[in-house]
């Protein structure tokens, strides 16, 4: 589906926010002249047009009225007051995107209109370099045209894919925190080459090389990550010696339970 000539708005300018304005700028689709920000906090709003030439005001109803296609990246826990507020300013020519993790689409729906078209997105914070990977879910006034604008929107940061709601919250857990979990790894492959010998920067390139190295292995070949770790692992070689230790530690349960964990946090939030 076609992006140009739309007209994009964010409400909303923390780190989400922010990151989704600056991945979906830099796929060159849609133009900072088209793209509106809104936000309580001006420092923020006037840093985004400076460094993106996008329009800026504090007044959400601003945002909504010069957009075909709103984001709403604000925080589960006042999700609800900004809805509130925004409610007369929106009509069905709107699209609502909701980001706030945990928050069911029927509750978004109640405090709006009717006719409100709402689809609820969980990304993460990789949009910034265009590597998000979001799941997408439609509401009950949302057409199959929406839901595929709005995975276009998202492709442009990364991979989406559609999912029935009731998963949201597994997808808040896999990847929606899944980042939080990657960048110690990182920093602790680091600092086992720093532990041998490698200086720092050497030791962080390698070590984020590797991860999104193996990451793309997964994807494009499409092999079960079992079958590519075996291709890596010889007898007695290397490779099983560090295998043996991270089973040792339990380090496969302990990223089971962050997901858990995380996931289980996105209902709490959503109730």
């Amino acid at each position: 589906m076609s992006l140009e000539g739309k007209k994009l708005g964010v409400i909303g300018t923390g780190k989400m926010g922010s990151a989704l304005i600056e991945g979906i700028y830099n796929a060159g689709i849609i133009p900072g002249s088209d793209m509106y920000a809104s936000d309580i906090f001006e420092a923020s709003l006037r840093e985004l047009n400076k460094k993106f030439g996008i329009n800026v005001s504090v007044e959400n109803s601003e945002t909504i009225k010069n957009c075909d296609v709103i984001i709403l990246a604000v925080k589960p826990q006042i999700l609800k007051s900004v809805l509130s507020t925004i409610k007369e300013s929106l009509d069905s020519s709107k699209l609502l995107i909701s980001i706030a993790a945990g928050v069911k689409l029927e509750d978004i729906e109640k405090e709006l209109n009717s006719d409100a078209r709402v689809v609820r997105v969980m990304p993460n914070i990789a949009a910034t370099v265009s590597e998000a990977a979001s799941a997408v879910s439609a509401g009950k006034n949302a057409s199959a045209n929406d839901a595929e604008e709005v995975m276009a929107i998202f492709q442009l940061v990364g991979s989406a894919i559609i999912v029935p709601e009731n998963l949201m919250d597994a997808v808040t857990g896999v990847s929606g925190s899944g980042p939080a979990y990657i960048f110690p790894v990182i920093e602790a492959l680091a600092d086992g080459g720093v532990y041998e010998g490698l200086d720092r920067n050497s030791a962080l390139i390698l070590a984020a090389q590797t991860v999104l190295g193996a990451a793309k292995m997964v994807l494009e070949t499409g092999s079960h990550p079992a079958h590519l770790k075996d291709m890596v692992t010889s007898p007695g070689g290397t490779t099983i010696r560090g295998i043996h230790v991270l089973e040792e530690s339990g380090v496969r349960a302990a990223f089971m339970n962050a997901v858990i964990a995380s996931s289980d946090r996105s209902k709490e939030l959503g109730k």
